[in-house]
């Protein structure tokens, strides 16, 4: 059989390209390398913008919502926020998550092949073969959604994906549900931030570097650190290191009958690493484009790069700038920033979607600018 699209991987870009094509009736095969469904270390955290989107219902697939923000500089100095008049943010399990939306994929017909990793890629004339660890697939179209690990956009023939330097992330469960708040740590990662992220049994603990700068560090000493101050030895939990491929600059999208999405795009936001919405918009948008195309409008991939490079590029550059500023003077940033009211408020507006990285990074830098010893 020949499909239409072949989408390569099950995670949030994948799993939204297949539902939306699938929707409007284009016969689809998603592949999966892992077995659904698959643990996958992330944070968790979503933003319910991303139920606009989609005309099912999430809930099934979230573990927690979160209202409370807490943030910590060096394990001290706290500030605790509640956002009492914004949507609470999704907590979800990537796992539970990810294989939800593929199941919501197949509801609409889209085939399913888990188990299946592809092991290269041929372009026939008029379409993609797919080969595979078992038989080989023909798409008219393909998605690359492999993530910062994947193969297919160095296949396909695009520039090296660019990676966060370190990420190292733990599961680790609860005797008791206390009431879930979102903590952050700023001042033990060098160029980044810990976190501990609450599910509905447990935290997901973690550090990151994001924004460069050559420094080793020794991330498995710090999460334990962290992780101490909740009372919790991270030392008996199975501890996860993986790559992000940030957002660094505009690039194509697309190449013949083939598109990137989620983090095979590097559509992960140099400045907080949230990585599921855009990588869930990104698949909407290349559903989209892949439906016009297939429908004769030539353009159409064109239009997917553009439209990812004029929304989400043009604010990730602001995004990059802001991430430079704040994690070159993260203890200034922290006071005059992070510490002020109405600081989080403006970064929860970010993160649901309601106000841009531009106007936030102006205010940022003028507030900066006073504070700095000139």
């Amino acid at each position: 059989m020949r499909y239409d699209v072949i989408v390569v991987g099950a995670g949030p870009g994948g799993g939204s390209a297949a539902y939306h094509l699938a929707k409007r009736g284009r016969s689809v095969l998603l592949l999966e390398q892992a077995s659904l469904p698959r643990y996958k270390p992330c944070g968790g955290g979503v933003s319910p913008q991303v139920q606009e989107w989609f005309d099912f219902d999430f809930t099934p697939a979230i573990s927690c919502l979160s209202c409370r923000i807490h943030y910590t500089w060096q394990l001290g100095d706290p500030v605790t926020v509640e956002l009492t008049d914004l949507d609470p943010i999704w907590m979800v399990r990537r796992d539970v998550f990810d294989h939800f939306l593929v199941q919501q994929a197949q509801r609409q017909g889209a085939q399913v092949q888990d188990g299946t990793a592809v092991t290269g890629i041929a372009w026939q004339g008029d379409g993609w073969q797919v080969q595979t660890t078992g038989e080989p697939y023909r798409g008219r179209y393909l998605v690359a959604a492999d993530g910062a690990k994947g193969k297919l956009a160095g296949w396909l023939g695009f520039r090296q994906r660019r990676r966060l330097a370190g990420a190292l992330e733990a599961e680790v469960p609860l005797p008791e549900n206390p009431r879930p708040r979102i903590c952050f740590e700023f001042g033990l990662v060098h160029n980044g931030y810990a976190w501990n992220f609450p599910k509905r049994d447990g935290f997901s603990l973690g550090v990151g570097t994001l924004a460069g700068g050559g420094i080793s560090q020794d991330l498995r000493r710090i999460l334990q650190t962290y992780a101490a101050h909740f009372q919790v030895d991270v030392a008996q939990a199975r501890q996860y290191g993986h790559p992000l491929c940030l957002w660094d600059a505009p690039q194509p999208l697309h190449t013949e009958n083939a598109l990137l999405v989620g983090e095979a795009a590097c559509v992960v936001d140099p400045f907080t690493a949230e990585g599921i919405r855009p990588s869930l918009w990104t698949g909407w948008q290349a559903a989209l484009a892949l439906d016009q195309a297939l429908a004769g409008d030539r353009d159409a991939l064109a239009r997917y790069t553009a439209t990812v490079q004029n929304t989400w590029g043009r604010d990730m550059v602001w995004a990059k700038r802001l991430a430079q500023v704040f994690y070159r003077w993260p203890g200034l940033a922290y006071r005059v920033g992070v510490k002020r009211p109405g600081a989080t408020r403006k970064f929860a507006e970010l993160f649901t979607g309601k106000t841009h990285y531009e106007a936030v990074a102006h205010l940022a830098w003028q507030r900066l600018q006073q504070a700095l010893p000139w």
